[in-house]
């Protein structure tokens, strides 16, 4: 699998400048749980991801209701209305666009009069074109050893979300090696040491200012020398253009490649979802630079934006791996489009 793209020269800026907002909050709380085998574990499960996507179900399904309510019959106007929701809740233009095409088509096609079908109809349009969009969305981490690749600007809870899900992998019986590539700041490496230590995990550090491909290879050494199942690489985010990110990550790749070729790799973009569509434009950068595997969406739960997930997987084919819905331990959990969907139509 090749993780860089070749002598491709960028220069244009990133836009960081939403993520500085969110620079404060590094201690946001999230965690993943991925084996859930029993009734009540699911029950949980669904219950955490609807309780989270409250403030987006009530910014697409209560709006949605009030104007079906309002059309007694199906026609443009109803149509058109209803396309403006889906760009206000940040599903974006073009999903929204081909979301509601598809639903004329389809109202058409059955002959469709009564307003009352067509929530049902729209759910099912936006479930098939997330489902359409991407292979998978499941962390692929089997069999062993794994690496796990975590990219993203400063600010949307990078660092956090490692060590929550450092402690969940580790939880589940995995064992676990974390990586302090972001070594521009002081914080990140010690922000990291500190959930290793809470999660009983190691940490692989070197001082700040050190290269983080050296960091990154030394810890691939020690992951095999322990055969450790999973191997997580913090990298940093502050890199303020494209041509030095794609160099930094590179420089990365390549390590990784050479010295871990048996691992199977995710590299995961972590995203604020509470930034909307800004979160579309740092993906589009890291994309470039980047052969991303999937997307972290952290804070659904702070935010009525929660349409970005589709707008994601939709129209960048970004395989949303896992979701932030809220502070507590178990809160980064998988992401389901079935359950996703459910929750915000509901």
């Amino acid at each position: 699998m090749n993780f860089f793209k070749k002598n491709k020269q960028i220069s244009s800026k990133i836009d960081e400048s939403s993520s500085e907002i969110y620079e404060k909050d590094q201690n946001y709380q999230d965690n993943a749980q991925f084996d859930i085998e029993d009734k009540e574990e699911k029950t949980t499960f669904f219950e955490k991801v609807r309780n989270g996507l409250t403030k987006t179900r009530k910014n697409i399904s209560s709006k949605i209701d009030d104007v079906i309510i309002s059309h007694r019959k199906v026609d443009e106007e109803l149509f058109d209305e209803l396309e403006e929701i889906l760009i206000t809740a940040d599903v974006g233009i073009e999903s929204s666009v081909k979301i509601i095409e598809n639903l004329k088509i389809k109202v058409k096609k059955d002959k469709i009069s009564d307003s009352k079908e067509i929530k049902e109809l729209l759910k099912e349009e936006v479930k098939t074109l997330m489902l359409n969009s991407v292979d998978s969305n499941k962390l692929q981490i089997d069999p062993s050893p794994s690496l796990i690749l975590i990219e993203g600007v400063n600010g949307v809870g990078k660092t956090t979300t490692i060590g929550k899900l450092a402690y969940t992998l580790k939880t589940g019986g995995k064992s676990v090696l974390l990586a302090a590539g972001d070594t521009f700041r002081a914080a990140a490496i010690d922000q990291l040491m500190s959930w290793g230590s809470k999660a009983n995990v190691e940490v692989v550090s070197h001082q700040e200012g050190a290269d983080p491909a050296a960091v990154i290879f030394d810890a691939i050494k020690k992951a095999k020398a322990k055969n450790i199942d999973v191997l997580i690489c913090d990298t940093a985010g502050r890199l303020h253009n494209k041509t030095n990110l794609m160099n930094e990550l590179n420089k990365i790749f390549r390590v990784v490649e050479r010295e871990f070729p048996e691992a199977k790799k995710e590299i995961l973009l972590v995203l604020d979802a509470t930034t909307g569509q800004n979160a579309i434009n740092q993906a589009k950068v890291f994309k470039e630079v980047s052969n991303i595997t999937g997307a972290i969406l952290t804070k659904l739960d702070g935010t009525a934006k929660g349409g970005i997930a589709i707008a994601l997987q939709a129209e960048l084919n970004l395989p949303i791996k896992l979701i932030g819905v809220g502070e507590g331990i178990e809160d980064l959990q998988p992401f389901d489009v079935d359950l996703f969907v459910e929750s915000i139509f509901e």
